[in-house]
């Protein structure tokens, strides 16, 4: 099971958290869990107005081996308004706009959304659980 937790939060409003919401699926091969302002398809959404998230800006999909991985999708924009960081222990890795990260398995972290104009992020905890 991948669970999810979601923060969204403002340092202008002295770190304020805008939203906190989770979601969850099983660890089943083509299970899919994403991330975005369009809420028809993503799990877990931000503040409308918040447009550095694409409608659907991350997607975490279990493969066919069971394991999770996270993929900042592309949208509409050929350069994106935010960039995203995977942290894992100690370790910071920058997700390339568009590329796939394996998650460890039965290991936890945090995907960070950065807004490249103001200093606003969004969270996403993760947990796999084995």
């Amino acid at each position: 099971m991948l669970e999810l937790t979601m923060a969204s939060v403002s340092q202008a409003d002295a770190g304020a958290t805008a939203g906190m919401a989770m979601a969850d699926a099983d660890s089943t091969p083509g299970a899919v869990l994403r991330v975005g302002r369009d809420r028809t398809v993503c799990r877990l959404a931000p503040p409308d107005d918040w447009l550095f998230i694409s409608r659907t800006h991350l997607e975490f999909l279990c493969g066919p081996d069971g394991v999770w991985r996270v993929t900042w999708l592309l949208g509409s924009h050929p350069d994106p308004a935010s960039e995203v960081r995977v942290r894992v222990g100690q370790q910071h890795h920058e997700l390339a706009y568009g590329s796939t990260m394996v998650l460890p398995h039965g290991g936890s972290g945090e995907v960070i959304i950065q807004d490249r104009t103001s200093p606003r992020t969004v969270n996403v905890g993760f947990y796999h659980e084995i």
